[in-house]
C-alpha cells in the first residue's frame, strides 16, 4: 500500500502546485511560481490557511500576491504568461460569489489570447446543507448549478471538486492543458467550500515534483515540400508572422529566413518585433491598422505564407486585405484550426522548426529582386509617413501620435510597451517600431479595457530587468486602476503613461464614420438643452487619482513636459504615472485598411445613410479565400 498523508484537499492543492514545472529545450521552470488572491468566505480559511501554512512551515514554496481586483489578477497572470512564452503563469483564486465571477472577463481575456492561467473560484457547499449561503444563485433548473458555470464557455478546462479524491485526476488535467501549446487557455478548478477544508488521505507520490514537457512538433518533410513549391512559384510572396512566432522562441530563424529569401514580412499585433522594424524585409502592421506598405502588398500577394497567426479580422481586414483573386495560403502553425484557414496547405508544426525545414527546402531560392526593391520602396515609404505623425506639430494640444514618438524616441529596445484598446492600438500597430519580440504587448485579440495597467505588474513580475510602460487612456483607467495600489505594496516599478483625452478617441472616430455622430463616447455633463451627455468637460483629475492610491506622478500638456516626464520617470525607482494632456479627435495616422462594423441599412439620419452607402461599397471587396 502506498504511503500518505493527510491533508486538506486547499492544503494538497498548494503541495501539488508547489511542484509542477515545465520544460522547453532542456530549460526547466515552476509551472505555477505563485498565487494571486482577494480572501473571502468559502476560500478564507480553505486555500487562504494552506497558504498560510504552506509560508510558515516552508512545507511548499507558493508565495501569495495580494490583487486589488479580481479580474486584475487574471490579468496579471495573462501577462506574465505571454511574456513567459506560455511556460509559466500564476494561479489566481477568489472567494465565493461576486468575487469568483469578477474573473470570467479574465478568462475568456486568457483563452482568447490562448494564454494559460489557473483559475481557482470558490464555490457552494458540495454537502448542500446550509443552502442556499449567502451569494448563492437558486437556479430552479438544477441543483448543482452555481455561478461559477459562467467559467465553463470561456476555459479550456472546467471540473468542480466536490470530494478531495477527485482533485488527482482533475489537478493533472489542468496541469496538461496549461503546457498544451494547441489546447491552453483558462483552465478552471472550482472548489466548493466545504470540500477546501475536508480531510483526505493522500498519496505522497501525488506531490513528487513533476516536470511537464513542451515538445516542438516536427513537420512533415511532404508538407514542407509542398509548401515550398507554392513559394517557389510565387511572384509576390508575403509572410504573416503572428504571436506563434515569439511564442515558439522562432523569432531568429524568421529573420534569417526573410533574409534569406527576401519575402516581405508583415505582423499581427501578436507578432511584432519578431523581426525587427528596421530589417530589410519587415514592412509593419497588417490589417484594418496596418501600414500602406504591408496592405498594399498584400493586396498583390499570390502566396501568403502566415506563421503561428489565427488571422482575426483585424489581420484580414475582415477578409478584404488579400486583393489578389487567385491568392494562396501557406499555414506553418502548431494548432491544425489555424492551420486550415483560407484553405491553406498546412504545415502543421513549431514555428521554429518548421521555418527551419522550410529554408532548408528552399535552399538558394529568392524572390524577384523586383519585388523586393518594390516592398523596400512600400516601406520607406511608410517610415516617412509614421515620422510625419510623430513631429506634426500640432495644437494647442499635442496629438495621441507625437506622444507616441517622444516615447519610442527615450524608449530602450528591450523596453516593453503595453496596450489592449482605444485608438492606441491602432496608432501602435502602424507607428510603432519595435526591435526586440517582448519589447510589444498589446492585447488585441480580446482588446479587453481595464487590461493595461494589471498588465503592467504582470510584464514586470515576469521580466524585472526590462522597464514597462503602461500606455493607457482615460477610458480604459477608469475601467480598472486598482493595481497601481498592489505595485505599489510589492515595491515594483511601472512607468504608466495616462492618455488623457476626456472621450472614447477609437470608439468616437469609428461612430463617427458610421454616422453615428460620435454618440455617447465623450465624458461630459448632460446638456438640459440636448438632453445628451454633450455639456462641459467633466472635473475629473486622473492624476490625482493615481497619486491617491500611492503613485508618483508627473503632468504633461506639451511634448516637451512628456520627454521630460518620461525621463523623470526613468530615474524614479518607484511606480510613476506620467499624465499627459492630447486632443481627442486626433489627426491619427493615415489608415488603409477597412473592418466590417455593420451599418443600420435604414435610417432617419442623413450620416447614417451616407455611412451605408460607404459601408456596402466597401463590403464588395469582402470574400472567402477558397
Amino acid at each position: 500500500m502506498s504511503e500518505t498523508i493527510r491533508l486538506t484537499t486547499s492544503q494538497a492543492l498548494v503541495r501539488f502546485l508547489a511542484g509542477q514545472y515545465s520544460e522547453r529545450d532542456g530549460a526547466e521552470q515552476r509551472l505555477i511560481p505563485g498565487v494571486w488572491g482577494i480572501f473571502g468566505h468559502g476560500n478564507v480559511a480553505g486555500l487562504g490557511q494552506a497558504l498560510l501554512q504552506a509560508a510558515r512551515t516552508g512545507e511548499a514554496d507558493l508565495p501569495y500576491y495580494l490583487a486589488r481586483n479580481e479580474q486584475g489578477m487574471v490579468h496579471i497572470a495573462s501577462a506574465f504568461a505571454k511574456m513567459r512564452d506560455r511556460l509559466q503563469t500564476f494561479a489566481c483564486t477568489a472567494s465565493t460569489g461576486p468575487g469568483s465571477t469578477n474573473m470570467v472577463t479574465g478568462a475568456a481575456l486568457a483563452t482568447t489570447n490562448r494564454l494559460p492561467v489557473l483559475l481557482l473560484p470558490s464555490d457552494m457547499f458540495a454537502t448542500r446543507y446550509p443552502d442556499p449561503v449567502l451569494q448563492q444563485l437558486e437556479d430552479t433548473r438544477g441543483g448543482d448549478v452555481t455561478v461559477n458555470d459562467a467559467f465553463r464557455p470561456v476555459s479550456k478546462y472546467f471540473d468542480r471538486i466536490t470530494r478531495p479524491e477527485q482533485l488527482i485526476p482533475a489537478a493533472l488535467a489542468a496541469m496538461r492543458v496549461l503546457t498544451d501549446p494547441v489546447e491552453t487557455g483558462a483552465v478552471t478548478l472550482c472548489l466548493p467550500q466545504d470540500v477546501q477544508a475536508e480531510a483526505y488521505d493522500w498519496p505522497v507520490d501525488f506531490f513528487r515534483r513533476r516536470v511537464w514537457r513542451v515538445g516542438r512538433p516536427v513537420p512533415e518533410a511532404p508538407a514542407v515540400a509542398r509548401a515550398a513549391a507554392l513559394l517557389r512559384g510565387a511572384r509576390s510572396p508575403l509572410v504573416v508572422a503572428g504571436g506563434g512566432v515569439v511564442y515558439s522562441g522562432a523569432s531568429q530563424a524568421l529573420r534569417e529566413f526573410a533574409a534569406a529569401t527576401g519575402i516581405p514580412v508583415a505582423d499581427t499585433h501578436a507578432g511584432k518585433g519578431a523581426v525587427p522594424w528596421d530589417h530589410p524585409c519587415a514592412v509593419g502592421g497588417l490589417g484594418s491598422t496596418g501600414t500602406s506598405a504591408a496592405n498594399a502588398l498584400a493586396a498583390e500577394a499570390d502566396v501568403v505564407l502566415g506563421i503561428g497567426t489565427r488571422y482575426s479580422d483585424f489581420t484580414t481586414a475582415s477578409h478584404t486585405v488579400f486583393g489578389n483573386p487567385r491568392v494562396r495560403f501557406v499555414n506553418l502553425n502548431v494548432a491544425r484550426l489555424d492551420a486550415a484557414k483560407h484553405s491553406a496547405e498546412m504545415v502543421l508544426a513549431d514555428a521554429r522548426l518548421g521555418i527551419e525545414a522550410l529554408a532548408a527546402e528552399l535552399g538558394e531560392w529568392r524572390v524577384d529582386e523586383a519585388h523586393r526593391s518594390r516592398a523596400r520602396l512600400l516601406a520607406d515609404e511608410w517610415r516617412r509617413t509614421a515620422d510625419e505623425c510623430f513631429t506634426r506639430g500640432h495644437g494647442p494640444l499635442p496629438a495621441q501620435t507625437e506622444i507616441l514618438g517622444a516615447l519610442r524616441d527615450l524608449a530602450d529596445d528591450r523596453d516593453v510597451v503595453i496596450n489592449a484598446a482605444g485608438s492606441m492600438p491602432g496608432d501602435l500597430q502602424m507607428l510603432w517600431r519595435a526591435r526586440d519580440p517582448k519589447a510589444y504587448h498589446v492585447e488585441y485579440a480580446y482588446s479587453c479595457m481595464g487590461y493595461e495597467v494589471a498588465a503592467g505588474l504582470g510584464a514586470k513580475l515576469a521580466d524585472p530587468g526590462r522597464e514597462v510602460f503602461v500606455l493607457v487612456g482615460d477610458g480604459s483607467y477608469l475601467m480598472m486602476a486598482q493595481e497601481l495600489v498592489t505595485m505599489v505594496s510589492e515595491g515594483i516599478k511601472v512607468i504608466v503613461v495616462l492618455v488623457q483625452n476626456h472621450g472614447f478617441a477609437s470608439i468616437g472616430s469609428l461612430s463617427e464614420s458610421l454616422g453615428s455622430q460620435r454618440f455617447g463616447t465623450s465624458y461630459r455633463y448632460r446638456n438640459p438643452e440636448t438632453g445628451l451627455l454633450d455639456g462641459g468637460v467633466l472635473p475629473v483629475d486622473l492624476a490625482a487619482n493615481a497619486a491617491s492610491l500611492g503613485a508618483a506622478v508627473l503632468r504633461a500638456t506639451t511634448v516637451a513636459e512628456f520627454r521630460s516626464a518620461v525621463e523623470q520617470a526613468r530615474a524614479n525607482t518607484t511606480t510613476t504615472v506620467v499624465h499627459v494632456d492630447v486632443d481627442l479627435f486626433g489627426p491619427n495616422p493615415p489608415g488603409t485598411g477597412w473592418w466590417d462594423v455593420p451599418v443600420s441599412e435604414v435610417s432617419e439620419l442623413d450620416s447614417t445613410r451616407k455611412a451605408y452607402e460607404n459601408y456596402t461599397a466597401s463590403k464588395s471587396a469582402q470574400r472567402h479565400y477558397l
